[in-house]
């Protein structure tokens, strides 16, 4: 995106997990030479926490949402110092509830920046069920069709929000194209709505 934008962008990845969102954000980042934020990678790193906050020592256990509010809280703050520096770069993590959107948002205008997302939405729930399986669970992701059912029982619909007027693209991650096809038509939209 260099010289071809005046401000920074925030290119949110959004998608349930196993849809195709990992592979097309680290396509997306890879090609505008752009820093990659994973929420995953966080929530990684401090899944230690929980464990080690469930000992006997400690009488109340930290609520099932811990590791994901200190993963979020932690992306943002590493987003909003990107963007100071005034660098685009590539959100990804499921962007479930709109709220998260919401704080995004508020990031953004902080730093005079423009959001986009990108919503990865599989047309083939066999294909992403066979995909999410093959890759068996990776740290704390789901790595059953039965573990996603619940997860998706457990969101009750709040996913499907409106995004309002923030630009938004849809892609079919399990149609028959190529991630560089796909990843080609998310840079063409993202440059169509991050010009000044």
């Amino acid at each position: 995106m260099e010289g071809k934008v005046e401000v920074p962008v925030i290119i949110a990845m959004k998608g349930h997990p196993g849809t195709g969102k990992s592979t097309l954000a680290h396509s997306i980042a890879s090609t505008l030479k752009i820093p990659l934020l994973d929420k995953d990678d966080i929530k990684d790193a401090v899944v230690s926490l929980q464990n080690a906050t469930t000992s006997q020592s400690r009488p109340h256990p930290l609520p099932p949402s811990f590791l994901n509010d200190v993963s979020y809280d932690a992306l943002w703050h590493l987003a909003a110092t990107q963007l100071r520096i005034r660098l685009s770069i590539v959100i990804d993590s499921p962007l479930s509830r709109s709220h998260h959107l919401d704080r995004l948002l508020r990031i953004a205008a902080d730093a005079a920046a423009k959001v986009v997302v990108v919503e990865c939405r599989p047309s083939s729930e066999a294909e992403w069920r066979r995909r999410l399986e093959r890759r068996g669970g990776e740290g704390h992701k789901p790595a059953t069709w039965r573990e996603i059912e619940k997860l998706l029982e457990g969101y009750g619909g709040c996913t499907e929000y409106d995004v309002g007027d923030v630009p938004k693209m849809v892609v079919d991650t399990t149609a028959n194209v190529a991630v560089e096809e796909m990843c080609s038509a998310v840079v063409e939209f993202v440059l169509s709505h991050a010009r000044v």
